[in-house]
């Protein structure tokens, strides 16, 4: 029996997607109002994503006072693959990833972390999650 016949009620979201989607648009109203630039869930948005994140890298701030905006370009990141590819959130032990309808399985907000280490991309971790 699987989640869905289990429970024909259940929402059409799980409940591991609310913080992930809550997160990603606190980033999407933060970037509007803060910086201007309007993120609109587009695979093409994640080019702007990924160039914030080096810049923000080139500064030299330290990880400890970037982790929640990196976190929130993460699920932002998740969102896009989320509405682009079908994929669904899933929650375990507090970490929050990504299974695409093949089963695969993406952790966008570690992603953001790499991104930010220099070694990782937003764009091309959606481009991959949608095939």
């Amino acid at each position: 029996m699987n989640a869905t016949s289990a429970n024909p009620t259940r929402a059409t979201r799980p409940s591991a997607a609310t913080k992930p989607v809550r997160w990603a648009a606190d980033t999407v109203a933060t970037m509007r109002e803060g910086a201007r630039l309007r993120l609109d869930y587009s695979a093409q948005s994640l080019w702007r994503v990924d160039r914030l994140i080096e810049e923000i890298r080139r500064e030299g701030a330290p990880y400890a006072a970037v982790h929640t905006v990196l976190r929130g370009f993460g699920a932002y990141a998740g969102e896009v693959i989320v509405r682009c590819a079908g994929a669904e959130w899933w929650e375990t032990g507090g970490e929050h990833w990504l299974r695409t309808p093949d089963g695969r399985l993406w952790d966008p907000v570690d992603e953001a972390r790499r991104c930010y280490e220099g070694d990782g991309s937003l764009r091309l971790l959606c481009r991959e999650a949608m095939g």
